[in-house]
């Protein structure tokens, strides 16, 4: 097997984005962009991933070794061109791999297959192969010249004529270089162009004129579609979602209006599992075979269980964890919270640093009050309980299994199993009391204490 080296230049500043935050740190799917590509590269096989970066790109360098911890980060100290970049990785280049690919950190849609596609002309001979596209327009884009399937030229849109311009097949900028001569092919790339840089591209150019071959591969507009604006950033969006509802749907899951699900990139659903309209799910979400998220609910950092029912408009928040058969109703939210399999919390109320346990009734308004303004406690519910309507159990506190908790109470002392609790005071009736107060409100008197 021919080992890889992936190059990832990531120095570009994103001026167009007008954020503070550098470009490829921008998310698709709840990733950055940098850690999709570096996840590309790495599922492509890479033994060895490069980053380079721009000085003082502190938090880049930061995300790299978060999202590939064995990644090496080189930085380029002056900004003078995409061949001048890469050779800012010389240390990683020079161990001799077999190949070498380098990819763009605003280029986050990149599928892993495309990649060894990419590489297949290297092992056919190659020196040098270019990943190219289709766009509907051209205009703008450097043009791949090509004599009987063989590249001969990059020609950028500014210095092609009319003819050059005709041509349909355009440079998507990945490339990938025979590791034996990358070094030898980019010492060699000069910079003879009106901004005094040197230019990847030429490195096509120069193999030609060492009688060494380029090969071209073909691949999808939308694949490889980079990231200069927040426009773009929204396109490219917008395809990754589409590619994550098609894996679902291929994956035996049903969405009914698919276009107004959201997955993060590591949603992980089951099959015949329901997704009614308007559902998001953020990072962190494993939902089971047959569970039903029902529409307007988010989800993040919860694992919702086999044939569970979540929402309408109900919120798992992280550390969620929903056992079979549970029920998460309208307005419900749960946080930190273990809910055994059969419980149920049906309508309007906060269970988080809870556990709950199984076939438990959760009553309508309950709230477990987690919080004393410096440190969360936990509540612990047993099984087969029933918690009444509109209960406050103010943590740390208990409820034993098979207890009962009146509605309305508020439960400050552990409830034994099999008890029934009712914290609430006691009903006071007043006769006539509400007809006086009408008279003096009326007559314009304030009412009487």
């Amino acid at each position: 097997m021919r080992s890889l080296l992936v190059i990832v230049l990531a120095a570009g500043e994103g001026t167009r984005m007008r954020s503070s935050r550098p470009k490829v740190l921008h998310a698709l799917a709840g990733r950055s962009m940098l850690a999709h590509v570096l996840d590309t590269a790495t599922r492509a096989g890479a033994a060895q991933v490069a980053v380079v970066i721009g000085p003082d790109h502190d938090a880049v360098a930061d995300e790299a070794r978060r999202a590939a911890p064995e990644a090496e980060v080189f930085v380029q100290t002056e900004r003078r061109g995409t061949a001048d970049a890469v050779l800012a990785a010389r240390e990683a280049l020079a161990r001799g791999f077999d190949d070498v690919v380098v990819m763009y950190g605003d280029t986050p849609l990149v599928r892993p297959e495309t990649l060894a596609a990419l590489r297949a002309p290297l092992a056919a001979g190659a020196a040098v192969a270019v990943l190219g596209f289709r766009p509907e327009d051209p205009a703008g884009y450097g043009r791949l010249l090509t004599d009987e399937g063989e590249l001969v030229a990059i020609r950028e849109d500014k210095d092609a004529s009319p003819a050059e311009k005709a041509i349909g097949l355009c440079n998507a900028g990945l490339m990938a270089f025979d590791g034996r001569v990358a070094l030898d092919l980019l010492g060699r790339i000069g910079n003879a162009n009106a901004k005094g840089e040197f230019y990847l591209t030429d490195a096509v150019e120069v193999a030609r004129s060492l009688g060494r071959r380029s090969g071209v591969h073909e691949a999808a507009v939308e694949e490889v579609a980079g990231v200069n604006s927040r426009a773009q950033l929204a396109e490219a969006e917008a395809l990754m979602q589409a590619r994550l509802r098609r894996a679902a749907l291929d994956g035996g899951a049903t969405l009914v209006a698919p276009q107004t699900v959201f997955f993060c990139h590591d949603t992980r659903i089951g099959r015949d599992v329901l997704v009614e309209p308007n559902v998001v799910f953020g990072p962190g979400v494993h939902i089971e075979d047959g569970a039903t998220i029902r529409a307007f609910s988010h989800v993040e950092g919860a694992h919702v269980g086999a044939g569970a029912i979540v929402g309408p408009f109900a919120r798992l928040r992280p550390g969620a964890e929903l056992g079979q058969g549970v029920h998460v109703g309208n307005f419900v939210e749960i946080k930190a919270a273990d809910l055994a399999p059969g419980v149920k919390v049906n309508h309007l109320s906060y269970v988080g640093d809870s556990s709950v346990g199984a076939n438990t009734n959760i009553g309508a308004g309950t709230i477990t009050c987690n919080y004393d303004g410096f440190r969360k406690h936990r509540t612990l519910i047993g099984a087969n309980s029933f918690i009444g309507t509109n209960t406050l159990l103010v943590a740390p506190v208990s409820v034993g299994d098979g207890a009962y908790v009146g509605t309305g109470s508020v439960i400050t002392e552990d409830v034994p199993a099999d008890a029934l609790a009712i914290g609430r005071a006691r009903q006071v009736n007043k006769p006539g009391f509400a007809a006086r107060l009408r008279e003096r409100l009326s007559a314009g008197l304030a009412p009487k204490k």
